[in-house]
């Protein structure tokens, strides 16, 4: 058995759509489908729901927007006629329609999750629809009654075993069916909607593989494999063959887009290796990353992390910084949900390089504020070389000023900004 996820490259449009049917079509051992929103879905309902923060003008065109680019591959899927789900995707934009003209609450990161989730469940009913013409037997499951969480929102974490008795109560896999199930989201005790984090849909199928102990994950995306860097930022990439958990788990917890940092854990447990193939090309082997106990000679690395900010704190008293002041500030960030990549000590400093959240930035700097002394740099940039050489190095900071440097014996790692 495997888990198949489609990320929302890959289903950007109808062609997209239809290339998914193919894939999934053609394979016996797919039994659970995991799937992502349309194309840039997910930033357009970031957009809509910075416009209703705001009270901005924007708010009702950039729905519409939303609203008739998922119709418009409805229209050229030639599913409107007897679309048995059409109803749900228009009763769901109703729901957002009324839901706007109210008040926001004061629950940031709540709003955004029973908002921005919408757009896996549309996609999902578009996705299910096309495999019932083809002949499949889809079921369309709710990801919100399955994958069951705690309520920090926007960054929620699974209920393991509440979660494992749901999945395994509702999938049955011995027989045709093909299950369909929404990535990135998942249902809170209170019954509000959770996700699991920005491109969470991978952990999402590693959480279903894990618990179905599927063969193998296979994650299609518009690239031939995991690459040894952005091809958006990087020219004449190339692609890693294989890779272990270990170099998966670095390069996705650094910021590489390719996988989700918390897909690995549930894999690893269960030794599923995890396959990142071609839309464009299935019949291609792609990247596998699995158990490696041999040694293979890896080429640079390189992986890219805009918009951090770079925090220097220093005691106001001169005095050292011991661990009750470590565990001071690390629970200050943990309370506002905010990321830390990069920590650098020294006898009176402590300096971090985080992830910025407009919204919490300024209340996290105050709620510091109050015990130490605050310089900062906005917009800074953290990059990680894997295997680094002295070239990689160089093609990395020339033009560039190095705030931090730090160095292993297999990585380093550079924050920097521009001269």
């Amino acid at each position: 058995m495997q888990v198949f996820k489609f990320g929302g490259s890959s289903i950007r449009n109808a062609g997209g759509i239809r290339n998914l049917g193919e894939i999934v079509n053609g394979n016996q051992e797919c039994k659970v489908v995991v799937i992502s929103a349309l194309g840039k879905t997910t930033n357009d309902l970031e957009d809509l729901l910075s416009f209703y923060f705001e009270e901005n003008d924007f708010c009702s065109r950039k729905l519409n927007e939303i609203k008739q680019f998922h119709f418009s591959i409805i229209k050229n899927l030639y599913l409107g006629k007897g679309f048995p789900l059409k109803h749900e995707i228009e009763k769901s934009f109703n729901w957002l329609e009324d839901r706007l003209k109210d008040k926001p609450g004061n629950n940031y990161d709540k709003e955004y999750d029973q908002i921005v989730s919408l757009g896996e469940i549309w996609s999902t009913l578009i996705v299910h629809t096309y495999l019932l013409t083809l002949g499949i037997r889809s079921v369309w499951m709710d990801a919100r009654d399955l994958i069951l969480t705690d309520g920090l929102y926007r960054d929620a974490r699974i209920d393991w075993d509440k979660t494992e008795r749901k999945i395994k109560h509702s999938i049955q896999l011995d027989g045709e069916e093909v299950y369909l199930i929404q990535g990135f989201i998942g249902g809170a005790p209170d019954g509000s909607i959770t996700t699991l984090g920005r491109e969470g849909s991978d952990f999402t199928a590693a959480i279903l593989g894990n618990i179905l102990n599927a063969e193998s994950v296979i994650v299609w995306k518009d690239v031939p494999g995991i690459l040894n860097a952005d091809p958006a930022s990087f020219k004449n990439t190339e692609k890693l063959e294989e890779i272990s958990y270990l170099e998966a788990v670095e390069l996705a917890f650094f910021g590489a887009k390719v996988i989700h940092p918390k897909t690995i854990k549930p894999l690893h447990n269960k030794q599923i290796p995890l396959f990142v193939k071609s839309f464009e090309n299935p019949a291609s082997i792609g990247t596998i990353i699995h158990s490696m106990n041999w040694k293979v000679d890896m080429i640079p690395i390189f992986v890219k992390k805009d918009h951090q900010i770079l925090i220097t704190l220093r005691p106001r008293d001169f005095s050292f910084m011991i661990e009750q002041s470590f565990g001071q500030i690390f629970s200050v960030f943990n309370r506002f949900n905010i990321k830390i990549y990069l920590v650098q000590t020294s006898a009176i400093s402590l300096s971090i390089c985080a992830d910025t959240d407009e919204r919490k930035m300024d209340k996290l700097l105050s709620e510091l504020n109050k015990e130490f002394q605050i310089t900062f740099n906005e917009e800074v940039q953290l990059v990680t070389i894997r295997h680094y050489t002295r070239e990689a190095i160089r093609l990395m900071t020339e033009k560039k000023q190095i705030l931090i440097e730090q160095k292993s014996r297999q990585t380093v790692h550079f924050v920097l900004r521009d001269n």
